[in-house]
């Protein structure tokens, strides 16, 4: 190596390398003008990639920011209000939050028993007469019904209207509490062991006559998950779904360097303060809380919850907020954990993957002091 290295250097030194030639004399190996032509080239090409590079940096920063684009709504609706967001191309957003929308007034219409016209209302008017034959949807949402009658140990239960208009949880104030036979003469009509279901037929009929149903207790969970399932479909993977506190987080993070979304849950005993948070992604989460429906008699406040398996409202308990895979079984599990209490949950964290749990509830013996139960997912604020 050292030989080669003082060859090259004498080879320079003795004046090798030629002057500039005249034209038509060899320059690096090529004539002159031959040289500068392939120059030229090399010139035009770079500037020409230099521009398609820098052309496709400005299409992949556009791509990324309308990727990233939000779209918001807000609106009435199943008596409660939707807040939607979404984030992806605006054209695909607009459709996405359509489609929600859409999904959401046709489980209202479905099932609003405040619309004799609707297909629940006319399903509760004839069922104990004939069979009533279902809509594919309302199908759907029996069946889920049933799942949640089963999974509750019958603490949730849609066929507990008639105790619901006994205590008047369809207005605010009664004038006094029901008496004990009213609630002993209305449990009589309550209990999915009366309803027979035809899977053949795809239909509903009452055993006991004055039965009557009442999905409000799932069906805005089922909605949310009936949105989700289509928005996911449509290539929508980053937002929020929320329908009155029945909420789905999809399963991409939003934008901005965050890996999940937060959610404050409200506290039971501020309704303008959150008490905890918790960071989701691609979960539901649902809250039943004693602070929004209730009734009030002789002074004295009832919650609207009330354990189909003794007509009373629940006491103690103040609210019970669920993370589940699937925002229709946290609707379902928080009023069934409201109903059923602390060890309900606990048997329910060890049977169903990914589901957690926060409770809120007054000690029976001391009711000013307040006891918590949190499966570690959530935490407390301050």
């Amino acid at each position: 190596m050292e030989g080669q290295k003082n060859m090259n250097k004498q080879h320079y030194q003795s004046g090798d390398i030629s002057p500039v030639p005249h034209d038509g004399e060899s320059f690096k190996g090529m004539k002159r003008s031959h040289y500068w032509g392939t120059l030229a080239i090399i010139l035009i090409v770079g500037c020409f990639w230099l521009w398609l590079n820098r052309k496709t940096e400005s299409r992949k920063a556009q791509v990324s920011t309308t990727a990233h684009s939000v779209l918001e709504r807000t609106y009435p609706v199943m008596g409660t209000l939707a807040k939607v967001t979404l984030y992806g191309r605006p054209e695909l957003t607009e459709k996405a939050a359509d489609t929600v929308r859409d999904v959401f007034m046709q489980v209202q219409n479905t099932c609003n028993i405040f619309n004799s016209e609707s297909e629940l209302s006319k399903l509760n008017a004839t069922a104990a007469e004939q069979p009533f034959k279902c809509s594919p949807l309302l199908w759907l949402m029996l069946q889920h019904s049933r799942r949640a009658y089963k999974l509750s140990n019958g603490s949730f239960d849609v066929t507990a209207r008639p105790l619901m208009q006994l205590w008047g949880f369809y207005r605010k104030h009664v004038g006094e509490l029901p008496k004990a036979n009213e609630v002993k003469k209305n449990l009589k009509l309550v209990g999915m062991n009366k309803v027979e279901f035809d899977e053949q037929q795809r239909s509903v009929a009452f055993f006991v006559p004055g039965m009557s149903l009442d999905l409000g207790g799932i069906a805005k969970g089922f909605a949310v998950d009936l949105a989700v399932e289509k928005v996911i479909a449509l290539g929508i993977k980053q937002g929020v779904i929320d329908l009155g506190g029945n909420m789905f987080c999809l399963p991409q993070p939003p934008p901005a360097g965050r890996s999940e979304y937060t959610v404050g849950i409200r506290n039971p005993l501020q309704k303008d303060a959150v008490c905890a948070t918790v960071q989701l992604l691609n979960r539901g989460i649902a809250t039943s809380g004693n602070y929004e429906h209730y009734v009030s008699i002789n002074g004295k406040y009832y919650t609207h919850i009330i354990d189909p398996r003794t007509g009373l409202p629940v006491e103690h308990m103040l609210s019970v907020t669920v993370v589940t895979p699937k925002a229709g079984d946290a609707d379902i599990l928080s009023t069934s954990t409201f109903i059923n209490g602390i060890e309900f949950a606990k048997k329910m964290t060890a049977e169903l993957p990914h589901t957690s749990f926060l409770i809120i509830k007054r000690n029976e013996k001391t009711p000013s002091e307040i006891e918590t139960f949190n499966t570690g997912l959530f935490t407390f604020l301050e």
